[in-house]
């Protein structure tokens, strides 16, 4: 059962795709496991704030652009 709204996650993993990064490496970068990593871009675990907060300022972006919120991807 899915946690919250699939879409809502969807921007962290097309950030990732864009970068052409993988899931291994932003787990690394966030020091969890790939399999929860997966779990946050796939909807079926809620990303925490702490982590939001660290794929934010990795991309340059707001927690808001993240959750899809506003779609301006500066930080403010």
């Amino acid at each position: 059962m899915m946690s919250g709204d699939p879409m809502k996650y969807r921007r962290i993993r097309d950030l990732r795709e864009d970068s052409d990064l993988t899931q291994e490496t932003l787990a690394q970068h966030l020091n969890i496991s790939q399999r929860s990593y997966s779990y946050y871009e796939s909807g079926k675990r809620e990303v925490p704030v702490a982590v939001f907060s660290a794929l934010a300022d990795f991309y340059g972006t707001s927690v808001d652009y993240l959750m899809g919120r506003t779609d301006r991807k500066e930080p403010y």
